[in-house]
């Protein structure tokens, strides 16, 4: 179901690039561009903005790199029985990270800046999952209540926070699955049936595609 709810996605709303970090200078110029986007006209406080998203990047990608999945040992997920996979496992070692490495970026961006502009420098580092992701549920349930939106809204929120801890598209999409996986529960324990709402939404999508591909001959 996964593989077949990342598809239906890209129909709708297009391709996205995963923006990893590299290099000292790649990282330097990605953080200078997301502040400027900001237009702050206050160079220290800009300064002060990069800097901290610097070092975020740096501290984040050294810990990856210096932290393989094989430090986890291979076993199962107490949770539902399976196999560790190499990502679970990547997951696990990565979240190990102090703890400061997050706050301390988050402290200068909630000092600094308003939550709108805290907010695109966080849709920046997950290339603008959570809202994507919710244009997705408000497309495979078109009749959406505002309660629900709102609990979607906030797990994605709070989804895309956790996410900025994390090198690589790969990881960055599997902590958003968490809390998609949390999205899907609400709603079926608020009288929704989300396997039979996602079944309608994709043979709405393959019969929308059928029609497209027979007008087309």
């Amino acid at each position: 179901m996964k593989q077949v709810w990342c598809f239906c996605l890209l129909l709708l709303f297009g391709n996205v690039n995963a923006q990893d970090a590299g290099a000292p200078d790649e990282l330097q110029q990605k953080a200078q561009r997301w502040v400027d986007s900001l237009k702050l006209n206050d160079k220290m406080k800009a300064d002060k903005i990069r800097q901290a998203i610097v070092t975020h990047f740096t501290a984040v990608r050294d810990w990856h790199n210096s932290h393989p999945f094989t430090q986890v040992p291979a076993g199962i997920n107490p949770a539902t029985g399976n196999k560790l996979s190499d990502l679970d496992r990547q997951l696990i070692v990565c979240s190990s990270k102090p703890a400061t490495i997050h706050t301390s970026l988050m402290e200068v961006l909630n000092a600094e800046l308003n939550a709108e502009q805290v907010a695109f420098i966080l849709d920046q580092y997950t290339i603008g999952k959570a809202a994507f992701t919710l244009k997705g549920y408000e497309a495979i349930v078109p009749d959406l209540t505002e309660k629900e939106r709102a609990e979607i809204r906030k797990n994605l929120e709070q989804a895309r926070e956790q996410a900025i801890d994390y090198k690589n598209m790969k990881e960055i999409s599997a902590i958003f699955e968490i809390y998609k996986t949390k999205c899907e529960q609400y709603l079926n324990n608020n009288g929704r049936n989300w396997r039979q709402l996602f079944k309608n939404y994709v043979d709405k999508v393959k019969a929308e595609k059928e029609k497209k591909k027979s007008g087309a001959l």
